[in-house]
Order: C-alpha cells, then sequence, then structure tokens
C-alpha cells in the first residue's frame, strides 16, 4: 500500500516512503514532521504500509476465492477512518 500525505507547513503532497527514506523530514521544506519523535514515526509509517500491503493482499485473495459472503466495509475500514480523523483534529488543536 502506497500512503500519500500533505505537508501542513507547505501544503505539499508526500508519499510515506519518502518520509521513511528522509528520517522523517519533509522532502520539500526539510523539516521534521515530529522533532521529539522522528525515530517513531517513521517506524509507524513503515508499519502502516507494510500492514496496509497485507491487509491488500488478504482482502484479494477472498475477493479471489469468490466467497458467498460480503465483507462489512465500516468494519474493516471504520476504525481506520476514525485514526486519520484523528490526525487532523490533533493538527487543528495544536495550531
Amino acid at each position: 500500500m502506497k500512503i500519500k500525505a500533505r505537508c501542513t507547513r507547505d501544503g505539499r503532497d508526500v508519499m510515506v516512503e519518502q518520509i521513511v527514506a528522509g528520517g522523517g523530514v519533509c522532502p520539500w521544506d526539510g523539516q521534521p514532521f515530529a522533532p521529539d519523535y522522528a525515530v517513531t514515526l517513521v517506524n509507524a509509517l513503515r508499519e502502516a504500509e507494510e500492514a496496509g500491503t497485507k491487509l491488500e493482499q488478504a482482502i484479494e485473495q477472498v475477493a479471489d476465492i469468490n466467497p458467498e459472503l460480503v465483507l462489512d466495509a465500516a468494519s474493516v475500514l471504520g476504525d481506520l477512518q476514525a485514526q486519520i480523523e484523528r490526525i487532523g483534529r490533533n493538527l487543528v488543536r495544536r495550531g
């Protein structure tokens, strides 16, 4: 899974793999996204992409089997969406 983010300082899109490769800094302005937590951020972003890829592959495998069931999208995506929204709320609170 390729996750895209947006730098809130310059408004430019950045791929998580660029953040990971750069050690937690924005490739555009060179500033850290989380100065006190760069290693934690990089590790968490790397794990998110890896886990997302595994989830995509597993769901694709289920779809290829063509089972007699339907997955509830909210049960898969609901908590993820809530955490993504939480990241935005945390930013608004700090700003």
